[in-house]
């Protein structure tokens, strides 16, 4: 075995076994070797997006995925960890305008028109989409990359366009005119979902109108935004707020704008809040959703006011037309000022909804979109209310119940170019006789007498050359012999219809597009793609190999900001397309949030890039600095000090290692029950404690738990009390009990590389190979890999006894080592760092071994063991399970010096205890500060007790 260098090189060990890993097809998975007895593992990854960099939150939630594949591995599973990256649609399209936009290439993407900007976001996506993948694998994450997944692939793409085709003719697809969320920065629709509120400070600006059957009488109305004063078609009151139900069925004068000051209705309606503002609403249909509804129930006229990029429009006035929405606001201020209608503006803070791509605020707007009625929502629901999904942590099960059984219609259409293009062919054309070439006539009479479904009237709707088509059916889909498209007509109203054809892809519609079809010029929400994710991603529709093994898969690790976004929605595309759950476990993540509290961005400049934090640290370090940081669940305040504590621990792994190989001897020798110490049973005892305490909190999604057990284990268990004591064997002179411990050493060292190798992938499967514990093992055993090396198990009862350990001799081990621990304490106060002379008077006869284990760690020189010794005056002592362990300290400290430094603590202990009693007797004090506070002067108050009575009791020890 070559000896192991005296420091590690992470950068030069990383990038030699990752490439080692995927030379030897360490990662892919094969569904033909899972069986009974070697059942499979699967997690997909939640893509990132293709324009995504590493940041921290992607470290934390693939540190975790990866030690759940890792781990799994070693418990002998077929193991699929499926990579991909989104095409995210707003981002990736944004992201490419602006840096055209910044090469001066153009000024608006209508610049380039569509096929050509694509054709740029294909080529930034070809040169730049790969980073975030090359960037997981320097974090050393194990994904099958040869089955890596691109949302907007060919095969994606056709999953997609079936799926939405599928929708449709189940009537779960509509097209209809709804107020949605628009984003004016992107020009597109968005979720509620992608909306993300925010408080604002603004003004809430109130201002009166006339009533114009009553001049005298005048309505004051409070609002948030008066540049929407020209879209303005009622006022509201609540019609029981009898300060103003004799106004409704009048009129007031609109002001705005000043040359079309309209005489507008007053309303009475019951949503109207009697104590907002001034219980008067301004009702502008077109620019608020709730105002919107108003107008549905009164019939209300709609002005929309605002371009589409939130600029004024002509209808909003002269005044107000060709400004942009925030200045226009302080204009309509000043116009209303001008003409004395303003009564006052005060301070006033709302939420108001932004953007969560563009980080712009939202417009509330009317716009034509493409609508899903969600599927399979009752098993989607149940699955989860009944266990049978488990939630880690379990408290997002009942925010994921309160948002199902609330579910709105998705809104599933974009006004962007980069994405799946909605998969439906149209053509539009009047009633009565419908005329055009021949091909048409006979494709629109073929659709029309497909149906059974005769009009309710029996009136003939129209006609096709003459003859009558009597048995349309505007209300479903109908496919033609030997086509798989689907056509459905649609009554447009005032005589118009619509005849729209589903097709899965562009090719199959040129004929179409001959006869004078148009393909929606709208892309699917990246949503639409992503939640078909667990499945898409294994060969569906067809029922492949991959989907039969691997799925449902096993876990999802996520963060709780998409529960809504993707978790919900693949968990009813899983019972839509595969009729059950698409995953056993949700594990969702924290946030990761600075010392302050604050979440990571790069606005901030609080957000550590993790490829500078592997090249300090190493990515080792990185991975069991942050998942020792991180409990289930709940938000990580990240510190670098962690990470650096991990390369500091992964030194220590690497110290330890090549003490023992320093040692020399055999490897993996058998351990010989007869020859073990005190020492040898109470490690082989905590070793078990540590493998039983690993597994259940990796199989209970506790990683904090495990990675503190993980280094109290090592770091002070194993490297500060077991390795100290075993150098009374290894210093001594019997070569067999010499050997016997090396091999208990190889013992616990083969089992904690192996639990730790999730956590510490690259570190372990170095010191794995430059030990030789892989040697004389199967390929498959260990012998290729540390990550096929079997998952550590418990001493089980008859292997305990084999070794002759019993549960007393932990017992015994922690009783010599609190008596180390007094020890130790004796010198501590006393500020003594050499060797010393130690005296022990024991309560029975100790064996030459555990004396000379005492010494050792005490770093007593020498260690008097003497049953009569009768100490001298004032020497400090300690009371120890083993008996009184004495520290003599005559020549040892200036006693005059040291009398002076105590009298001075003691001043000081004196005076901070005077302190905190005072403030604790003050009842002014105590009767208005929180009781957080009041428990930290208790606090207070009990430590410089201590620290005055320790401090009295080594003066006493002075003499």
């Amino acid at each position: 075995m070559p000896e192991l260098p005296k420091t590690y090189t992470p950068s030069e060990a990383e990038e030699r076994w990752y490439q080692r890993w995927l030379d030897d097809k360490c990662f892919e998975a094969d569904p033909a070797r899972v069986s009974e007895k070697r059942p499979a593992y699967s997690i997909v990854i939640p893509p990132p997006n293709v324009t995504g960099i590493l940041t921290l939150g992607h470290v934390l939630n693939n540190t975790i995925q990866d030690i759940l594949c890792r781990r799994a591995r070693m418990l002998g599973k077929e193991v699929l960890w499926l990579p991909g990256t989104d095409h995210a649609g707003i981002a990736t399209q944004n992201v490419v305008e602006k840096t055209l936009k910044k090469q001066g290439v153009i000024k608006h993407r209508d610049d380039l028109g569509r096929e050509k900007l694509v054709e740029k976001i294909w080529e930034w996506k070809d040169k730049h989409g790969g980073i975030i993948i090359q960037q997981l694998k320097k974090l050393g994450a194990s994904c099958d990359w040869s089955r890596e997944r691109f949302t907007f692939d060919e095969d994606y793409n056709r999953c997609v366009m079936q799926v939405f085709v599928d929708l449709y003719k189940k009537g779960h697809i509509y097209r209809g005119k709804r107020m949605v969320n628009w984003c004016p920065s992107s020009l597109t629709a968005l979720s509620d979902e992608e909306v993300e509120m925010k408080q604002q400070n603004g003004f809430m600006y109130h201002f009166k109108v006339q009533v114009v059957e009553e001049p005298d009488t005048w309505l004051t109305i409070a609002t948030t935004r008066p540049e929407t004063i020209p879209g303005d078609t009622a006022v509201a009151v609540n019609p029981n707020d009898e300060r103003y139900k004799h106004l409704i069925g009048k009129h007031i004068r609109r002001p705005l704008p000043l040359e079309n000051q309209a005489a507008i209705p007053i309303v009475g309606d019951d949503h109207v809040d009697f104590e907002f503002g001034t219980g008067v609403l301004k009702v502008t249909p077109a620019h608020d959703k709730a105002d919107f509804e108003i107008g549905q129930r009164h019939n209300l006229e709609i002005i929309d006011v605002l371009h589409p990029n939130a600029v004024l429009n002509d209808l909003a006035g002269v005044d107000l037309a060709g400004l942009d929405r925030f200045e226009g606001r302080k204009k309509a201020v000043e116009l209303l000022k001008e003409m004395e209608a303003l009564i006052k503006e005060e301070p006033h803070q709302n939420n108001v909804g932004y953007s969560e791509r563009a980080g712009v605020p939202i417009e509330p707007r009317l716009s034509e979109q493409w609508f899903l009625k969600y599927p399979s929502v009752q098993a989607s629901q149940d699955v989860v209310a009944k266990g049978e999904m488990k939630f880690y942590p379990d408290r997002w099960a009942k925010v994921y119940d309160h948002w199902m059984g609330g579910l709105q219609d998705w809104c599933i259409s974009r006004q962007v170019w980069w994405g799946h293009r909605v998969p439906v062919w149209s053509i539009r054309f009047k009633g009565g006789d419908f005329r055009a070439n021949e091909k048409l006539e006979r494709l629109v009479e073929d659709v029309c007498f497909q149906s059974d479904v005769s009009p309710p009237d029996g009136k003939i709707r129209f006609m096709v050359s003459g003859r009558p088509s009597s048995h349309v059916s505007t209300g479903g889909c109908v496919s033609l012999e030997g086509s798989r498209t689907a056509y459905h007509l649609v009554d447009c109203g005032e005589g118009e219809f619509e005849l729209r054809a589903l097709l899965f892809n562009e090719k199959e519609a040129r004929p179409l597009e001959a006869l004078g079809f148009t393909q929606d010029p709208d892309v699917l929400d990246t949503w639409f793609s992503s939640w078909l994710w667990p499945f898409a991603t294994m060969g569906w529709p067809n029922k492949t190999d991959e989907l039969k093994a691997f799925y449902p898969t096993t876990d999802l690790v996520t963060g709780p900001d998409i529960i809504f976004f993707w978790v919900a929605r693949m968990i009813m595309a899983g019972y839509e397309y595969m009729g059950e759950l698409p995953f056993k476990n949700v594990y969702f993540t924290g946030i990761i949030r600075d010392k302050q509290g604050r979440k990571m961005s790069k606005s901030l400049g609080n957000s550590p890039d993790p490829l500078e934090l592997i090249a300090t640290y190493s990515a080792d370090a990185l991975r069991f600095g942050i998942m020792r940081s991180a409990p289930l669940g709940q938000d990580i305040a990240f510190d670098e000090k962690n990470v650096e504590l991990g390369r500091n621990f992964c030194t220590k792994l690497w110290n330890a290692a090549r003490f023992r190989q320093m040692q020399g001897g055999t490897t993996e020798t058998e351990i010989s029950a007869e020859l073990l110490s005190s020492d040898d049973k109470w490690i082989l005892l905590r070793l078990n404690t540590a493998i039983a305490e690993v597994t259940t909190a990796l199989e209970e999604y506790r990683f904090s738990d495990a990675t503190a057990t993980l280094y109290r284990f090592f770091w002070s268990e194993y490297c500060d009390w077991y390795v100290e004591a075993s150098k009374a064997v290894l210093q001594g002179t019997d070569d067999k009990r010499k050997a016997n411990t090396l091999a208990v050493i190889d013992f616990v060292l083969g089992n904690t590389l192996r639990l730790f190798h999730p956590f510490l992938p690259f570190i372990t499967e170095e010191l794995w190979h430059g030990m030789g514990f892989n040697e004389d093992l199967p390929e498959n055993q260990g012998g290729k890999s540390i990550m096929f090396a079997p998952w550590p198990k418990v001493l089980d009862a008859d292997e305990l006894a084999y070794f002759g350990i019993l549960p007393e001799d932990e017992k015994a081990a922690n009783e010599k080592y609190e008596a180390v621990n007094l020890g130790r304490g004796l010198k501590s106060s006393f500020n003594i760092t050499k060797k010393v002379r130690f005296v022990l008077k024991p309560t029975s006869e100790l064996p030459a071994h555990e004396i000379e284990v005492l010494r050792i760690l005490l770093n007593a020189e020498p260690l008097d063991v003497d049953a009569a010794y009768a100490a001298p005056k004032g020497t400090p002592s300690a009371l120890t399970p083993l008996g009184t362990i004495y520290l003599p300290l005559d020549g040892l400290i200036d006693v005059e010096a040291e009398r002076a430094r105590i009298t001075k603590e003691l001043d000081k202990a004196n005076a901070e205890l005077q302190k905190v009693c005072a403030k604790l007797a003050d009842e002014n004090f105590t009767a208005k500060v929180p009781q957080k506070v009041l428990d930290e002067h208790q606090q207070r108050k009990a430590d410089w007790k201590e620290k005055k009575a320790k401090l009295e009791e080594m003066m006493s020890a002075l003499g």
